[in-house]
């Protein structure tokens, strides 16, 4: 059994989502932690993966009043007539310019938390883990990344009585993983690229630490629904499809395969903070083509869901 590690350990956390539908079972409680050692190119939570708060500015809040530059202690911040400027590389993400902007133009990505405060935030939603079946689903950026945090937090989950899920690519240490996992009820596993060189391609990074993860948790027995990206022209090719359908299937453990489409909808998270996004002008996949997919998986022996 894993140390108790205490309800004051701190994590930095980007959002709360309550009302979860998609990301487990029942009504859940999602909790996205900063920090992801992946950069996918259609990722949709890209204020989740720096590890660190960050400056988020939406341009058509902005009454270009000057109050954030002046008040900028880094002279980050400056004016072009109604243009506002900032300069990324200067910002030490103070939060001056956030505390002055009256139309709620500038925001911070990312809060640190204690766990007992997390808990307070997801005491609130009992009543409705108990009526649905749901619980509380970490997710991120990668929520292994701050283990000590994710650990404390599923503990005082367990105490409560409270399902729990955690969404991760894998892309962790096994010692990470095997200390969590006693106090896990669900993991919600995402696969993305079956070739090696293709998933460096497309994340940074290659996929065999995350196989070899997947491999242990299965021969433990530990509860898996493989989730997989449906992103056009970059996975959902037959030769991917189907590789990612024989890994699935040969592990006992796998409960299903949701599949979920690629949206734009993220696409301006990008511009407010600053970031390029390589994949402009990309669609969701068509109905059919998921559905042609599914089908195409369930051949395989295994149980398939669209959309999560």
């Amino acid at each position: 059994m894993a140390e108790k590690v205490t309800i004051l350990t701190t994590g930095i956390i980007f959002d709360v989502k309550r009302y979860s539908i998609h990301d487990g079972p029942g009504i859940r409680t999602t909790v996205f932690l900063k920090g992801c050692p992946l950069q996918c190119w259609w990722c949709h939570n890209p204020e989740g993966q720096s590890p660190l708060p960050q400056l988020v500015y939406r341009p058509d809040r902005c009454l270009r009043c000057g109050a954030c530059a002046e008040v900028c202690p880094q002279g980050a911040v400056s004016m072009d007539g109604d243009l506002v400027i900032t300069e990324l590389e200067r910002c030490s993400v103070c939060g001056s310019c956030i505390e002055v902007c009256y139309a709620e133009a500038r925001e911070m990505a990312g809060r640190e938390v204690t766990v007992a405060e997390l808990m307070g935030e997801i005491e609130r939603d009992i009543a409705f883990y108990d009526q649905s079946g749901g619980g509380v689903t970490f997710s991120g950026g990668e929520p292994l990344l701050q283990p000590d945090f994710l650990l404390a937090a599923l503990q005082s989950c367990r105490d409560r009585g409270i399902h729990t899920a955690v969404d991760t690519s894998g892309q962790s240490s096994w010692e990470s993983l095997e200390a969590v996992r006693e106090y896990v009820d669900l993991f919600l596993y995402d696969l993305k690229l079956a070739d090696p060189g293709q998933h460096e391609l497309y994340t940074g990074s290659s996929n065999e630490t995350a196989l070899d993860n997947l491999q242990a948790m299965s021969q433990a027995g530990e509860s898996i629904i493989i989730r997989v990206p449906v992103i056009p022209g970059i996975n959902d090719h037959p030769e991917n499809i189907q590789a990612l359908g024989a890994l699935a299937a040969a592990l006992p453990a796998v409960q299903r395969v949701d599949l979920l489409p690629y949206h734009p909808t993220a696409e301006d998270k990008y511009a407010r903070l600053g970031m390029p996004y390589r994949l402009p002008g990309l669609r969701r996949p068509p109905q059919e083509r998921l559905e042609e997919i599914a089908r195409s998986l369930t051949e395989l022996g295994l149980q398939v869901r669209i959309g999560g």
